[in-house]
């Protein structure tokens, strides 16, 4: 790292960086472990100048967790569109029955919260996509335009998803109604719950890293736990023991929200993820 960026790090934070190290971070991201001069231990990212992934918007959905929520997320010390300098979180354990009980409280608490509307004030991102968030009353509505149809449409565009197959996600989009119920209120999600973004320490969760903001449904949000299998039994019993799940979750809805993250690798990562949509899609019968 040069001279002149370590440079404007402290004059950013207002202290000297002692040392720092290699962190890795995704999506062409760079990311430094930073130790400063007034005892303070920073994680940094930074993007290229012409990058798309504005470091800014993460760092308010960063700020919004911590002024509406009570979940842990680290403190942003500085932010701006190519610049992220946060608060180092200890990841000294792993998801452990203990923590994920611990995690199962957390998120309960945050599903908890009532908001206004569906989306959000403004838009966010999932990981370096755009994800529109228009304040919305209707939960069935939100999720079809600007959750599964949306990223279909963005699949359909970088030629990542099929015309075939985005013709049946639009038949399923038809016919939500006979799977999708309206929660009680929209609820703030993190929006993005898997392991890599959850953060363990020795005694529970130290905190959730990398948000996808908005408000919606809590079963989007716990769907996406149980694709790259996040969480096990001991999280799902504590979260039923506060917040008990409605009946056909685990049996269709959970796969139902699941296409929305599956797109998103789709848009990303390509071709091999097509194949989970194609079986939800012959499970519904479209």
């Amino acid at each position: 790292m040069n001279v002149k960026f370590i440079t404007q790090i402290e004059t950013a934070l207002g202290t000297r960086v002692l040392h720092h190290t290699n962190l890795p971070v995704g999506f062409g991201l760079t990311g430094l472990r930073l130790e400063l001069a007034d005892g303070r231990i920073a994680a940094l990212k930074t993007s290229k100048e012409n990058g798309s992934h504005s470091l800014d918007t993460e760092a308010f959905m960063l700020r919004e967790l911590k002024s509406r929520s009570s979940l842990p997320v680290p403190e942003v010390y500085y932010s701006d569109d190519h610049l992220l300098i946060m608060q180092w979180l200890p990841s000294d354990g792993s998801l452990t029955t203990k923590a994920q009980q611990h995690a199962a409280e957390l998120l309960a608490d945050l599903h908890s919260q009532p908001f206004d509307h569906f989306g959000y004030s403004q838009d966010t991102l999932i990981g370096p996509l755009h994800q529109p968030n228009p304040q919305t009353d209707n939960w069935l509505a939100f999720f079809r335009d600007h959750r599964l149809l949306y990223m279909a449409k963005e699949a359909l565009r970088e030629q990542a998803l099929p015309q075939q197959l985005y013709d049946r996600l639009e038949k399923l989009a038809d016919q939500l109604a006979d799977y999708i119920c309206e929660p009680a209120h929209p609820s703030l999600l993190h929006g993005d719950l898997w392991g890599g973004n959850i953060i363990a320490g020795k005694n529970g969760i130290s905190g959730f890293i990398d948000p996808a903001l908005y408000c919606g449904h809590p079963e989007i949000e716990l769907a996406f736990t149980t694709m790259f299998n996040t969480f096990s039994a001991p999280f799902f019993d504590a979260y039923e023991a506060i917040t008990p799940l409605e009946p056909g979750f685990f049996k269709e809805r959970r796969e139902i929200y699941n296409l929305y993250p599956t797109l998103v690798h789709v848009r990303l990562f390509g071709a091999s993820y097509l194949p989970p949509i194609d079986r939800v899609l012959r499970k519904l019968g479209h």
